[in-house]
């Protein structure tokens, strides 16, 4: 208290006897994978979908990063932490960024020149006969488009690299153009043939040789893999789309596929912060997901969940529609959901946006299989889209069977425990708890009137205790203050039973 010798008005602030707890964010996602350029091992935030293309560069063949990132912000998602594992494409240009579209002419490869904006255009090489009167021998015309940037012409060329320096295509494209650069292949092999025609540059595929589990898990203390995820705090969900892709192309086996998703698991459980978002292998069959949940994965955590089958999606790096891990779009739809409804809703039963087809199309008796061991499916439901149709963790406890009850304690845990640190060293004594008790108090009234919580009163849907039973002596003199909260989640209607009975309606009258 402050000291008055002399008469007078004062005016002293006063700090407020209860603090309030703020609501902590529930749906940043970190992807794990590929990419054809950016920052390697360094978890890097990005809020939409052209930060992401500017950093790490847009779809590329051999990658699932880019469709689960797309997918997640296509569904709902904003910010994402990116984890960028492997390396670069082993035969890009030195002197350009690897992962850059190109082709090749004869024994030359084509590479596209990033623009001011820094993203590569979509580039195309005619090739055709020279229009130049008297041209040197094998001489060509070489027209490079690109759109929305003016169209080059060379001409004449000669694709041969012993011809003279002032008609050598290589000399010249790479002189004066500002779409493409030449480079040989192999300066020491025979100069092949240029054939004539039209090529488009395309993104070569990302190396994934040599990849193995310790590049995705990484190493906490050097901040590589995922395992540098625990220096981020906001992170609530963890998704690795390109574990799939290195198993498709032979990089990794099943075994490192379950061993990483296991150190996946552990790491969401270390946290206790965050959960899991698995993929399955792909081409598998209703029977056959069954039998790699049960007796293959074995996955027992409240910290995962599991989504089947992949989903159909476009890809602008090949042209066509492929398929695709769908634990991207899964993250998106939990964001979307927790926007619109709440982490206390289950996110299910919404469209899949973005996708075409599914992998395979189930029966409700084979699903009947599937949902009791955890297993999400997407389902498609004529005039009604491709949903999401399963909101269950990996977990045996039927207390934790339901995604939106272990996100809504994850919310509930970090919201409190952020809203709470003016409570340490302050005088462990009555005034203190009473303090304790409305704060918390105050915020889970909230939370009861958006929902989140069962009961028709605030005394049925939580209850705090902080006193002197909860804080007896001995805790108090070793500096303690313990505090009990329990609250009523509410869980989704998962079964909807709608019983229906004959009877004889109307009345009789009986004639006098």
């Amino acid at each position: 208290m402050p000291t008055y010798l002399s008469p007078g008005v004062y005016v002293e602030e006063v700090e407020a006897g209860q603090r309030p707890i703020e609501g902590v964010g529930t749906a940043v996602a970190a992807f794990v994978g590929f990419a054809e350029k950016g920052p390697l091992n360094t978890p890097t935030l990005i809020t939409n979908w052209t930060q992401f293309t500017q950093t790490f560069g847009d779809f590329v063949e051999g990658s699932y990063l880019a469709h689960a990132v797309f997918g997640y912000i296509q569904n709902g998602g904003s910010a994402a932490y990116i984890v960028r594992i492997g390396g670069d494409a082993t035969d890009a240009p030195k002197e350009l960024p690897a992962g850059r579209p190109q082709t090749t002419l004869g024994h030359y490869k084509v590479t596209a020149i990033e623009s001011s904006n820094g993203k590569s255009p979509d580039v195309t090489v005619e090739v055709s006969d020279s229009g130049a009167e008297n041209p040197p021998e094998g001489a060509i015309k070489l027209t490079v488009r690109a759109g929305g940037r003016p169209t080059e012409e060379y001409d004449p060329v000669v694709p041969d690299r012993r011809a003279d320096k002032a008609s050598n295509a290589a000399t010249v494209v790479n002189a004066k153009s500002k779409l493409v650069k030449l480079e040989e292949l192999a300066p020491s092999a025979a100069v092949e043939a240029v054939a004539k025609g039209k090529k488009s540059l395309v993104a070569p595929p990302v190396a994934v040789e040599g990849v193995g589990a310790s590049d995705y898990v990484g190493d906490v203390a050097e901040r590589t893999g995922f395992s540098g995820l625990e220096a981020i705090e906001d992170v609530t969900i963890v998704s690795v789309p390109d574990l799939m892709s290195a198993y498709q192309r032979g990089a990794i086996d099943l075994e490192t596929v379950h061993s990483v998703q296991q150190a996946v698991i552990s790491h969401c459980e270390l946290m206790g912060n965050r959960m899991a978002v698995l993929d399955p292998p792909p081409g598998l069959n209703a029977q056959q997901i069954k039998d790699w949940r049960q007796n293959q994965a074995g996955y027992d955590s409240k910290y995962a969940t599991l989504y089947w089958p992949w989903a159909k999606t476009f890809d602008p790096a090949t042209g066509r529609n492929i398929l695709v891990p769908p634990s991207g779009h899964a993250a998106g739809i939990w964001a979307r959901t927790d926007e619109t409804r709440g982490v206390h809703k289950a996110p299910a039963n919404e469209v899949v946006r973005g996708a075409i087809a599914l992998e395979t199309t189930i029966t409700k008796a084979e699903h009947d299989l599937l949902n009791p061991i955890g297993v999400n499916c997407l389902r498609s439901f004529p005039g009604r889209g491709i949903r999401i149709w399963g909101a269950r963790t990996l977990s045996s406890d039927p207390a934790w069977r339901y995604v939106n009850v272990r996100r809504l304690f994850n919310y509930m845990e970090e919201s409190i425990l952020g809203g709470t640190q003016w409570v340490v060293f302050e005088p462990n004594d009555d005034a203190l708890w009473a303090r304790i008790r409305r704060t918390i108090s105050a915020f889970l009234v909230n939370e009861w009137r958006k929902g989140a919580l069962f009961g028709l009163t605030p005394d049925e849907a939580f209850f705090v205790k902080c006193d002197r039973e909860t804080n007896p002596a001995e805790a108090i003199d070793a500096g303690q203050v313990r505090c009990q909260i329990g609250i009523a989640p509410v869980k989704p209607a998962e079964f909807v039973v709608f019983q229906l009975s004959q009877f004889s309606g109307g009345t009789s009258t009986v004639a006098e």
